[in-house]
């Protein structure tokens, strides 16, 4: 890695390792003095944002390695942790359930990197002429939604609320993932998921949702305290950067 003039001699392995990162208004630069594996979990409606962005740090880190990246219900990643799990990085969905790992000291100072809204979501062809939220306390109809401690959940009942709806929900799920799945395979008629979930699917169309963008959830990361590598820290400031930003656009997300 080529120095810069009047870096003294006294500079420890730890500011080399920080020199290598990328500043305000970049993205990580490759370098040898980051290196290691680093283990993320991250809610479920990140998956193509993040296999992006871990791509992208291991190019500009050859010496890093993103593990498998663990997607689910950031409330199910945050118990996880809480109950002794291994991971260098955290991204919730919300930041209510990144919060209960800081409250576990697991970590500090999160910082929000994205936001996200829900959108009414039908099989396509809309087979139960779905035309509104109104709809979800249909009882002819199959109503999916993510379950009350899943921040896509939280959302939805928030919004259903609203609108002075009660849904007639006939499963409800641990991650936004499994209710796009099941409207996609048309075994339900409704579900709300997220707006970059159903950017992906074929297999599914959008309702107008009145109120949807009063209700957002903001996206927090944080390297955990007992990270194992500062290439954790590497991840977050990719994350966080323009670069990160310019991969979470492209995938529906909303800034900060």
């Amino acid at each position: 890695m080529r120095r810069r003039v009047g870096i003294t001699a006294g500079l420890t392995g730890l500011a080399l390792v920080l020199a290598g990162c990328g500043g305000p208004g970049g993205g990580t630069r490759g370098t040898d003095a980051v290196a290691g594996q680093v283990t993320v979990f991250a809610a479920a409606s990140l998956s193509g944002a993040f296999d992006e962005i871990a791509a992208d740090v291991e190019a500009a880190h050859p010496g890093v390695e993103i593990e498998p990246i663990r997607y689910d219900g950031s409330s199910t990643l945050a118990t996880q942790l809480i109950e002794g799990a291994r991971a260098d990085v955290f991204a919730s969905a919300d930041e209510a359930n990144l919060q209960r790992v800081v409250d576990a000291g697991l970590a500090a100072s999160p910082r929000v990197f994205a936001t996200n809204r829900l959108t009414l979501v039908v099989p396509t062809g809309n087979p139960g002429d779905v035309t509104g939220l109104a709809d979800l306390a249909d009882p002819d109809l199959a109503v999916v939604l993510c379950a009350a401690e899943v921040p896509c959940g939280a959302a939805s009942g928030q919004l259903a609320r609203a609108a002075g709806v009660t849904p007639r929900v006939d499963s409800y799920e641990q991650n936004v993932t499994a209710v796009l799945t099941k409207i996609a395979m048309g075994e339900a008629d409704a579900g709300l998921v997220y707006v970059t979930d159903a950017a992906r699917s074929d297999d599914v169309e959008t309702v107008a949702t009145v109120g949807a963008d009063d209700v957002v959830n903001r996206y927090p990361i944080v390297a955990l305290a007992e990270a194992r590598t500062p290439a954790a820290a590497a991840f977050v400031d990719h994350v966080l950067s323009p670069a990160g930003r310019a991969v979470l656009e492209r995938w529906g997300f909303g800034a900060p």
